[in-house]
This record gives C-alpha cells, structure tokens and sequence, in this order.
C-alpha cells in the first residue's frame, strides 16, 4: 500500500468488529430472520457462489446468460415442487416482499378495464400484500379469519360478492407467517375461478418446506397448483431452500398470467428498459447462491433437512407441554410456532429472558383480541440445540414468573393514549423517548436502546396498530441518520 491509501484489511477488520454485534446467522439460536441448515459447506458453497456474481447485472439476461441458464433451472425445479403445470412460468425476485407486489401490481394490470380494483385477503395475511396494496392502489379488503387462526372460506367469498366485478386477486397463506398454518386452499381457489379471479398462495415461509414434509409422510393440507384455481404462488429460497439472501420465486400458472407482470418503456433516448421484476440492475449474486444450493442439496438433501427441522418443531411442541405457564396458541402445520402465556408472566420477558440466555425469539404484539405472544421460525440447525433451547424456554418461563406481567408506567400509558397517530409531532416522539427511557434526560443525547425490551413492547402493545405504526416510522427515522465525516 502507498503512503496515504487506506488499506483494505483495516476496512475488513472493522467489518468483522460491527458484525460481532449482530444476531448469529449461524448455530441454530437466532428464530427468526435468518434460515439455517446447520451444513458449513453448503453455506459456502452459497457464499462463493454470491462473490462469483457479485459484479453479473440481471438486467440483461442476453450480456449474461449464464444468469438466465441459473434462473430458468430454478424456476424449473421449484415448479416441479409445486406441482405446476407444463405451461407455467417464473421469475426470481429480491425476495418474498417483491414477490408478493408483483402479484398484486399483475393481478391490477391484468384488468385495465377495473377503475377501483380490490383484493381480498384474510387478517392473517402477510403485511407485504398490504404494502403493495398501498403502493399501487389496490384496495384490501382484510377479512377475519376463524377460530383456528385459518382464512374462513364463507367470510372470504361473501367478502369477493360484495364487489366481484372489482376484485381482481384473492390471496391465501401457505403458512401463516404468525402462526404456521395453512389457510383451506381448495375452497378459497375454488369461489375465485368460478368468478374468473386470480388466486395467489403465499408460500413464501413455507412453500419449500411443505412439500418435502408431505415426501416424509406429514399430514399437509393441499395447497400447491394440484389445487384447481391456484394461479399463482410464491416460495423464497433464501428461507428453507436454505439460500443466501435474498431470492424469491415468483410462479404463474401461465405465460398469461405472468405477462402483465414484465414492464416495457421505448420512448425516451436511452435503452429500451425491460424488466421482468421491480429492479432493473440486480445482482446475479443472490440468483448465483440460490442455484448453486438448491443444486448442492437437491431432493434428497432437502427431504433430510425437512426430516430434522419436523423433529425440532415436533419435540418443541412437546417440551412446551411440559411448560405449565405456556401453551401453543395452535397446533402448526409447518415450521412456525407461537407461544402464549396463562397470565402468570408475559410473552416480552421471555424473549428479554431468552435473549439474557443467547437465544433469540420473536415477541408478536396482541392483536384481533388476541394476546402477545412469543414467536419461533425453527431451522434445521436447531435441531442439535433443541434440549438447550427447551432448558432456556423453561429457565426464562420461571424468570418472567417470578418477576411478574410486565406494567407499563400509567403516565407513560396515559401519554400513548392522548397521542393521535395523524398527527405525531417531533416534539410528542421525544416526549416518548424519554419517557420510555430509549434517550438520556435530553432527546437531543440520541437513541439508546435498552438491553430489555419488554417495557417498550408493552407499551407499544398498548397503542392502536395506527398508532404503532407512526411511533416506530418516527423511531426508524430516528434511528437511521447518516455519520458524516469529521
């Protein structure tokens, strides 16, 4: 290195110092945000698949054809997977988010002659089709879903009657991100094609799971294109395809469905632009690492992983019911597990109490009348952690008994309460942050997060989901202010 150049390794170095900070994405003990298979080389073979194409633009798969070879391989095995027919098509994406906007911006696009198109999806339905509903002017017509946390097919197809000539998709989850079940397909797709509406199933947690649990002899409800009606799914190989982040596969019944979805622009003096998803320039190291693992484990590979991630979920399950305060809020039908408690303590100490003991969970806030609740996305990897894993539930239970249900200050409550999420001030999120103790005496003193989360879930749990909503826009707007240089 010349004199006055900075040296790379003191850029990675500090690299490795940041990333010491993070969640583990590697052990098994992180349950939610990251997937992993518990296997070094297939995750290197991931990881040098990514470097190999760091550099690839998919913008133009005739400049790389290599990308577009990897990207037809995988659509192909993922649609074999799903039971697609011979005609369907596909396309990878950034990840499940853009997977589900370009359902619906398709579903909108494949009905110009619609002035006010609608869709309808249950309660439980991933808060990304509620995004691209507001990013693109589809209305949701959000539908309670039943007892067993399952989309009720009667309520959803009286839902689609109030306005079928507007409805142009109906979507059904494959599972439930907040509780792992799978909503009853069959039915759903069924009211939908007899209208001449789109169905999408939104596989993106479990469409790569699922049918490897039904190779191993699991009970799976039907939900792939078997299913008569079922015109489009989703599946994201960055979860249990065990892929690098962050890749998605977006299927279509047909060329027709999945035309509406490709965007097209020659008048302007530059290069006509041609995109098949929201990006124009994407990386072809996200597709590269999807190909190169799904080839590495194939079939066999996948079916062994499903194998062990079944006995994880299977023997939590179990171990939960050794728990007395705790109990599944239900039965999962995929990999996802929800945890409520009797009331003796509260589901954010024991993530805080899990976290003390290096495992982290996913606190879910109350909602639909519904109490908080404790969220695991199990692995394959946790597998040979489950005895520790079941040891710090039980240890943390205990704790978050002794210390009693979590109590917001009344001021604090009373505070949130006057708040009118319209209308959030500068001045009212400071007022908050301190106090909520997330700043010194002085908003100015900047963010500071608390070791412990519980008090700031419970009082976030007190809040109207509007009102959470603004209050965590305003703290990630907070959060997110640039460093700039001396």
């Amino acid at each position: 290195m010349s004199a006055g150049t900075p040296d790379p390794r003191d850029a990675l170095a500090r690299l490795r110092a940041m990333q010491a900070a993070d969640l583990p994405v590697h052990g098994g003990r992180t349950l939610a945000y990251v997937y992993d298979s518990g296997l070094p080389d297939v995750d290197r073979i991931g990881r040098e698949a990514v470097a190999a194409y760091a550099g690839s633009n998919g913008l133009d798969p005739t400049a790389f054809p290599s990308l577009l070879q990897m990207e037809n391989e995988l659509v192909g095995f993922t649609a074999d997977l799903l039971d697609a027919p011979p005609d369907a098509v596909g396309t990878v994406t950034s990840g499940g988010t853009e997977s589900c906007l370009l359902t619906v911006q398709g579903a909108r696009d494949s009905r110009p002659d619609v002035e006010r198109p609608r869709m309808v999806v249950p309660s439980t339905v991933h808060a990304a089709f509620l995004k691209a509903a507001h990013y693109f002017g589809v209305e949701a017509v959000v539908v309670p879903v039943g007892a067993d946390f399952r989309a009720d097919p009667a309520a959803m197809v009286a839902a689609i009657d109030e306005a079928a000539e507007r409805t142009v998709l109906v979507v059904v989850s494959a599972p439930s991100y907040a509780h792992g079940v799978v909503d009853p397909v069959p039915p759903v797709a069924a009211a939908a094609a007899e209208r001449g509406i789109r169905c999408h199933v939104d596989g993106c947690i479990g469409g790569w799971v699922l049918p490897y649990a039904a190779r191993i002899g699991r009970d799976v409800p039907p939900w792939t294109f078997a299913v008569d009606g079922v015109t489009s799914i989703s599946v994201d190989t960055h979860k249990y395809a065990y892929a690098p982040k962050g890749t998605s596969v977006l299927l279509h019944r047909s060329p027709a469905h999945r035309r509406p979805q490709y965007f097209a622009h020659a008048d302007w003096p530059g290069y006509t632009m041609l995109n098949s998803t929201i990006q124009s320039t994407k990386s072809g190291g996200p597709l590269a690492g999807a190909w190169a693992v799904v080839q590495s484990l194939g079939d066999a590979g996948y079916e062994q992983l499903t194998r062990e991630v079944f006995e994880a979920v299977d023997r939590i399950v179990a171990g939960v019911d050794a728990i007395p305060e705790i109990d599944l809020v239900c039965v999962p039908d995929s990999t996802l597990v929800a945890l409520v408690t009797d009331g003796t303590c509260d589901a954010f100490t024991i993530c805080d109490e899990m976290a003390a003991r290096d495992w982290y969970v996913q606190p879910q806030m109350s909602y639909a009348g519904q109490p908080p609740n404790v969220h695991l996305s199990v692995s394959a990897a946790t597998l040979a952690h489950v005895d520790e894993l079941l040891t710090a539930l039980t240890e943390s239970v205990a704790a978050a008994v002794a210390a009693g249900p979590v109590a917001v200050d009344p001021g604090i409550a009373e505070f949130v309460a006057a708040l009118d999420p319209t209308a959030l001030t500068d001045e009212d999120f400071d007022g908050l942050l301190v106090a909520a103790g997330l700043v010194g005496g002085d908003a100015a003193d900047g963010l500071a997060l608390p070791d412990r989360m519980a008090e700031v879930n419970a009082m976030l749990d007190l809040a109207s989901p509007a009102m959470r909503e603004a209050l965590l826009v305003a703290f990630l707007d907070r959060l997110s202010r640039p460093t700039r240089r001396a």
